[in-house]
């Protein structure tokens, strides 16, 4: 199996204890390799309290210690404005949210760089950005 990554909304999902949380990790086989994105590291942090910042910094150790953490290079921050601005010719940029879609393009175009799936509750936005630049992404069960 190829390996994953979950997007922010799902461990966002998780931190708020929701109880499709666990069937959404439980789904993923223990030989499947699991990254964590450093965009998504960032939105996390962004978004936690206390107790959650906690989480977030053994999610970080965890991830740092198995070498799994996908930082984006230039290429990915390249095709990401691309891929932005393609979406925004079609969609209109007033109404695409381009701001919001950014850390979401980052984490798409770096994960098809290594051939790595995103798995979302953002089914959305990944779905947009996909009709400009085929990734492997899976809508989670939450």
């Amino acid at each position: 199996m190829r390996p994953v990554l979950f997007d922010s909304s799902v461990y966002i999902a998780a931190l708020r204890g929701a109880r499709g949380a666990a069937l959404i990790f439980g789904g993923i086989a223990s030989e499947t390799a699991i990254w964590l994105s450093a965009v998504v590291l960032e939105e996390l942090y962004a978004g936690a309290d206390s107790r959650q910042r906690r989480a977030v910094e053994r999610l970080e150790r965890d991830f740092e210690r198995a070498g799994r953490i996908l930082v984006p290079n230039l290429a990915d921050w390249t095709e990401a404005g691309q891929v932005l601005a393609r979406l925004g010719e079609a969609y209109g940029h007033e109404r695409i949210g381009r701001g919001r879609l950014t850390n979401d393009a980052l984490i798409a175009m770096s994960a098809a760089r290594l051939g790595i799936t995103v798995i979302t509750v953002n089914r959305r936005d990944f779905g947009r950005l996909a009709e400009f630049r085929p990734f492997a992404w899976e809508v989670a069960n939450a």
